[in-house]
């Protein structure tokens, strides 16, 4: 069972303020002597708060526009191009980028747009 990161962070400080050594405190709450440093220079410079809590981390920007998106997910949902049975991941990409719904796009920002919406086209075929 793990103890929650606030609880660790406190039960360092315990040990610090009770004269540990940062190579003991490392050994008793089984973190590394960088997050004990860490820990100890946060709580000197920004307070009790500050080193219990970590500050929230900003979120990746999305590879594509909601408008974007969409389009990309209207044309797999319309039969593939002529010659082909179905949609694959790199023939949406290509074609995305050749329709000008994208200027860029990968393959995985692809991918991961299909399994938000729970589109498998490649398993559709197509007469």
């Amino acid at each position: 069972m793990r103890v929650s990161a606030v609880l660790w962070r406190a039960r360092v400080l315990q040990l610090l303020a009770a004269g540990w050594p940062v190579v003991g405190v490392t050994e008793a709450v089984g973190v590394t002597e960088t997050t004990v440093r860490t820990v100890r220079r946060r709580y000197r410079e920004e307070g009790l708060s500050a080193a219990l809590h970590e500050k929230p981390r900003p979120a990746a920007s999305r590879r594509l526009t909601e408008k974007q998106a969409s389009e990309v997910v209207a044309m797999v949902c319309a039969p593939p191009p002529a010659g082909r049975a179905r949609w694959t991941v790199r023939l949406i990409t290509r074609e995305a980028i050749r329709r000008g719904l994208v200027p860029e796009v990968r393959r995985e920002t692809v991918r991961e747009l299909l399994l938000r919406h729970d589109l498998k086209p490649w398993r559709e075929k197509v007469w």
